[in-house]
């Protein structure tokens, strides 16, 4: 379904953003897996490659689970997928957008793509779960209205994990 992308107008342009359910052997998932894990592996060390075979693949597979991506002029830009956590929740994972393409609202589009979608499929809540070594992801999270699952005033680096959730409104 193509979208234009919030805020081209303030640059005079007008891209077009296209979005598109995909599964993850699609050959347009490599550049999100393959950058994503080298981003994990830069940020936490080469331990974190293992995240990335932690789940089946059939894990962010509709109907339970989706994996969704931002194409621009048939390139993804950004992504990101949810599989089920229980009956009610969906649990965000590998967000993504990339390195050429960030700081342009990519990654709010597609938390917004997903969670409409977890909200079709019939979920109540979303969780995620970003690390202590991702201020971005953080600061993304609490300024699109997740409630944080832990204490902000500590050091990020003290606490692991940064789990987050957010009720699904209709």
């Amino acid at each position: 379904m193509p979208v234009e992308f919030p805020g081209a107008a303030a640059t005079g342009t007008r891209p077009v953003v296209e979005v598109r359910r995909v599964v993850i052997d699609d050959p347009l998932v490599e550049p999100l897996l393959r950058e994503l894990t080298e981003e994990y592996v830069s940020r936490y060390g080469p331990e974190a490659r293992q995240e990335m075979t932690r789940y089946p693949r059939d894990a962010f597979a509709e109907p339970a689970g989706l994996l969704l991506l931002l194409l621009e002029d048939g390139e993804p830009v950004a992504g990101g997928a949810y599989k089920r956590y229980d009956e009610h929740t969906a649990e965000l994972k590998r967000m993504w957008t990339h390195s050429a393409h960030r700081r342009r609202g990519l990654a709010r589009q597609v938390l917004a793509e997903l969670e409409r979608a977890a909200r079709a499929a019939g979920y109540s809540r979303v969780l995620l779960t970003t690390g202590p070594r991702q201020p971005e992801a953080r600061g993304l999270y609490l300024a699109t209205g997740y409630t944080p699952l832990f204490d902000l005033s500590a050091d990020p680096l003290t606490i692991g994990p940064l789990p987050f959730q957010k009720y699904l409104t209709s």
